[in-house]
């Protein structure tokens, strides 16, 4: 990129960071969760040194206060379309396909997020992003009508139009440009206290689905939730009631492990929120929330596939009555899921990133064989780090939507999923998310072992032969 151009990495910072400080102006509530997770996070520190070194060393320390996602909704393919060149301009890239009708709710989604490591480790600001399934309206008239409402508003501001397309044709935006854009592109995020539509409109589409009477109402896709980081999920969730906040029931995802894997997420519960409808109506409208997230190591598609059937067998026991003992019950299931590093990469269930340590004597193979990685990691010329998860679980991400939509939950939207034409809609392929974390993975011990005099004596599909017999790639 040109020296005049602000990177794309600080464009999604700044970004983040405003779209923050506006949330917290909006939600008061969601100030009061940020503060509850940065004392839970200080304490879990406090208490646990070789989890605060291992943090500072993996550079995962200084993104952990800025390690935050949000969440909206938009209706028409030509809005999603436009989102995905938004947020392009910040660096954020279409990971992941995400079918939530399946579980009840008529979207389906993608997350937007950088994709490589540098980037990542700037900042890993990250927006799960769902389209409304129109089609799956039952009532056709309704379903007309929503279409016709929703493609007379235009969601980003015509400023913010110009620079995307500005930074398209130049590659990249000066500072002056980028704060501009910056506080252009918030304006398609902020809330609305007015509806567009009138209060008998707003109540069919809201008898249809909350979520449809939520994305057609508004001039635009509001943020419906930001999400913190915390290290202690459980701590999160017993302590919310002390600051006057009120947690869903349970918490979603795998249960509380020694090393944690992929993603556990619970929230408060929406808040409603007076809003005035286009007849001068006053109403009240329930959509926007806060969620906390706690991730860890992510998953093979060996591991994935571990995961699912685990979740699924927990899924068939008698509902939990609170979530003591819905994590109790995940608990014993999961026992089957091995809960520590050597033997989560030994069995090819998780991904890591490898380091080579200079300096070090090492007895380096002539040949390369399946031991040979064991080997040089036990003589301390290899390290491991965990790689951490950066996505999403349709299962979690279903659970928070429906209990901030009061637990609705419709049958008849369970369908087939549609990557072909979210695709369409999108206008470019989402990115496979077990792809990615296979090349972040190939990359660095490629890079390792270059350091230690490996690669030149095999070629790289004499390695891919290698990490294939381990099953840690494919």
């Amino acid at each position: 990129m040109d020296a005049a151009y602000v990177s794309a990495d600080d464009i999604r910072d700044q970004f983040s960071k405003a779209m923050s400080a506006m949330y917290q102006q909006e939600v008061p509530q969601y100030g009061t969760l940020l503060s509850l997770v940065e004392s839970v996070n200080h304490d879990v520190l406090a208490e646990d040194a070789a989890l605060a070194h291992t943090l500072e060393a993996s550079d995962e320390l200084a993104r952990l206060s800025v390690e935050r996602h949000g969440a909206i909704r938009v209706g028409l393919p030509e809005e999603l379309s436009l989102l995905r060149r938004m947020f392009a301009v910040m660096g954020m890239h279409p990971v992941g396909y995400y079918d939530l009708a399946a579980a009840g709710v008529p979207v389906h989604s993608t997350a937007f997020r950088p994709v490589d490591d540098d980037a990542l480790k700037r900042n890993p600001f990250r927006v799960f992003t769902s389209l409304l399934r129109l089609e799956l309206i039952e009532n056709p008239q309704l379903r007309e009508q929503a279409r016709d409402i929703l493609s007379r508003r235009e969601i980003v501001t015509p400023e913010a139009q110009a620079l995307i397309a500005r930074c398209e044709e130049q590659g990249g935006l000066n500072a002056t440009d980028a704060k501009v854009f910056v506080q252009a592109a918030l304006n398609t995020f902020r809330w609305h206290h007015d509806a567009t539509v009138d209060r008998a409109t707003y109540d069919r589409l809201h008898q249809e689905h909350r979520l449809i009477a939520d994305v057609v109402s508004f001039r635009g896709p509001h943020i419906n939730h930001l999400t913190p980081r915390t290290l202690d999920i459980d701590a999160v969730q017993q302590r919310m009631p002390s600051v006057g906040i009120d947690p869903k029931a349970v918490i979603e995802g795998p249960p509380r492990r020694r090393c944690p894997i992929l993603l556990r997420q619970t929230s408060f519960k929406a808040l409603e929120e007076t809003i005035t409808f286009a007849d001068s109506v006053a109403g009240h409208h329930t959509a926007r929330f806060g969620e906390i997230e706690q991730r860890g190591v992510a998953l093979t598609q060996k591991g994935r596939a571990l995961y699912d059937q685990l979740l699924a067998q927990s899924q068939q026991l008698p509902p939990a009555k609170d979530n003591s003992a819905h994590q109790a019950q995940l608990t014993e299931v999961f026992q089957a899921f091995p809960d520590d590093h050597a033997t989560l990469r030994r069995e090819g269930l998780a991904f890591f990133h490898y380091h080579a340590v200079p300096g070090t004597t090492a007895s380096l193979p002539a040949q390369i064989n399946a031991d040979t990685l064991d080997a040089l990691i036990e003589q301390g010329a290899l390290t491991c780090q965990p790689m951490i998860y950066e996505d999403f679980l349709p299962v979690s991400a279903a659970g928070i939507f429906q209990s901030n939509l009061g637990g609705e939950q419709r049958d008849e939207y369970a369908s087939q999923a549609n990557q072909a034409q979210f695709e369409r809609d999108l206008g470019a392929s989402v990115i496979d998310e077990i792809a990615l974390y296979e090349q972040r993975q190939q990359a660095s011990l490629d890079k390792a072992l270059a350091v230690l005099g490996l690669r030149t004596n095999r070629s790289a599909n004499e390695a891919r032969r290698f990490l294939q017999q381990r099953q840690i790639l494919f």
